[in-house]
This record gives C-alpha cells, structure tokens and sequence, in this order.
C-alpha cells in the first residue's frame, strides 16, 4: 500500500487486512524509531490492537538503522506472517524500502566509516544539511536527485559507497527476483485534498506533544543532530526548543517540508507506472485484492 504521506495508507490497508485475512508490515523509515509517535504518524495504539503489526518501534532513535538491516527485518516478518497462512500487508511511504523489498535489490557491501560519517555529520550541522547535499551532487549527481537532502543519514551512505567504490550509490544497488509474488496498490488525493490533510495532521502534531516528545529524547541523551532529529517536524522542534524559531514558524515549516516529502513521494509512486494499481477507497482497492489472493 503505498503513495504519499497523509493520503490515508494505513486506515486503508487497516480496513483490507481485516477484511482478508492479513498483518500490517511498515515500510515507513520514521516508524521503525522507539519513542517517536507524535510526529511520525504511526498507526494508533487502537489500531494496532485490532490486528498485528510489525516493524514499529523496533530500533532505539540513536541507532544506525539502514536498508540492508530493513531488507532483512521485512522479510523476516513477512516469512512469518506467510508461515501463520495470512498476507503481510506492506504499508508506508518510504519509496526505497519498498522497492528494495519488492524488486529485490542488492544492498550496497560497504563497512561504515566512523571518520568519514563524523566528517560529514559535521559539516551538516556546521553549513547546514543543503551544504551537505551539495557535496554529494558533486560525485553523485543522479543519487542527489533521489535523496532528500534533510535526510542526513541517506547522504552520508552515499557519498560513504561512492568514496568506498569509486561508484553511485544507484550502481551497487542492484536487483533480483523478490522471491514472492506481489500487488501494489496506490492510495493518493486531489492536491487540494492532500494539502489540506497535511496542514491538519502537522497542527495536530504540534498540538499532541512534538515538540515535548523531542525535548524528551533530547533529555535522554538523544545527540541533536542524530539522524532519527533531522525527520521533518522533529527537526523543527529542535529548533523551537534552541529559541530560534516560535511554535508558529516550526509549524510553518513542517507543513511546508511535508509537501515536499509528498511530491517526493509522488516520484517513487508515479501514476503512469503500471506495477501500481490506484484504487480509490478500500473498494475499488478490495476489487484488485480479491483475484490476485485467490490466484
């Protein structure tokens, strides 16, 4: 189930799994972070409750968290929810796990490079994470177009393969037969739509305790610049709480960021291609469902 943030991926994969018999498996790479709720927007604790779910909550924000390890985790989980005879529900935003998964890519082989990431951690939190990206369209323009560049921990990989093989990063990450058979399906709404539901889903992460929820993780140790704080709406946050910005302008900027993961998104997800089947409502989407579980 994919397609951009706020277009309602996991109430519809929710209402489909109950209906068919399924697990919910994540595949957004902010979710995975324990004490990170308000500003991820992970299934409720109630929905969580009507069926089981996996990958949330299963990595400490000051871990290293990469696609190989999630590649791994994934198909760990689904495994075991093929073993119990229902379907894994695959449901999130993050274009790279999910066609890692569903494509079969082959992971870059590269050993971290403390040094190397520490340089360039630096360098973001010094000139800022633009400063950053930049140095990686240098050597790798094309990985550049495809990384956000708030996403620290992704350029730092990238620029780590390239420095490490001579190669961009896109050339390492090969693919293969997944080893299952799979359905796609799309959820997406009208811009005016979409943008709306954004804008309410940001104020009400503000207003259900973002920014006292990073304070925390800062509290407990978490490094401001740790990957996990560069996720839109907690990197905002961390500013609020230095004083350099008010609750109004972090709330500003989130949206604004957040409209850009979602056109981002609509680039991993696009509607010409013909792996996804766009379905609106569970319905439409229940239609496609039926014939390719019982083939």
């Amino acid at each position: 189930m994919v397609g951009p943030t706020a277009a309602g991926k996991s109430e519809t994969a929710l209402a489909l799994a109950e209906r068919f018999g399924g697990e919910i498996v994540n595949a957004d790479s902010r979710q995975v972070y324990r004490g990170m709720d308000a500003g991820t927007a992970k299934p409720p604790r109630a929905a969580r409750a009507r069926l089981p779910h996996h990958l949330y909550d299963i990595v400490d924000p000051a871990e290293p968290y990469s696609l190989a390890l999630y590649r791994r985790d994934a198909l760990a989980a689904c495994e075991g929810v093929w073993a119990r005879g229902r379907a894994p529900w695959l449901v999130g935003g993050t274009g790279q796990y999910v066609w890692a998964l569903l494509e079969g890519w082959r992971v870059p082989d590269v050993a971290p490079r403390p040094a190397l990431r520490a340089e360039l951690r630096a360098l973001a939190v010094r000139e800022g994470v633009e400063a950053l990206h930049a140095r990686l369209r240098a050597v790798d323009p094309e990985g550049a177009e495809r990384i956000d560049a708030r996403n620290v921990r992704r350029v730092v990989r990238a620029i780590e393969v390239r420095q490490a093989t001579g190669e961009p990063i896109g050339v390492r990450q090969t693919k293969g037969d997944p080893g299952f058979a799979w359905l796609a399906l799309g959820v997406d709404r009208e811009r005016d739509q979409l943008i709306w539901r954004i804008n309410r889903r940001t104020e009400a992460m503000f207003a259900g305790g973002l920014v006292e929820e990073t304070r925390a993780l800062l509290d407990g140790g978490l490094p401001p610049d740790a990957s996990a704080l560069s996720s839109i709406g907690y990197a905002e946050a961390v500013r609020e709480l230095r004083g350099e910005i008010t609750r109004e302008k972090a709330i500003e900027l989130t949206k604004r960021a957040t409209k850009r993961l979602a056109r981002r998104q609509r680039q991993w997800f696009r509607r010409q291609d013909p792996r996804i089947v766009w379905a609106d409502g569970p319905e439409a989407a229940a239609g496609a469902v039926a014939p390719f579980l019982s083939g």
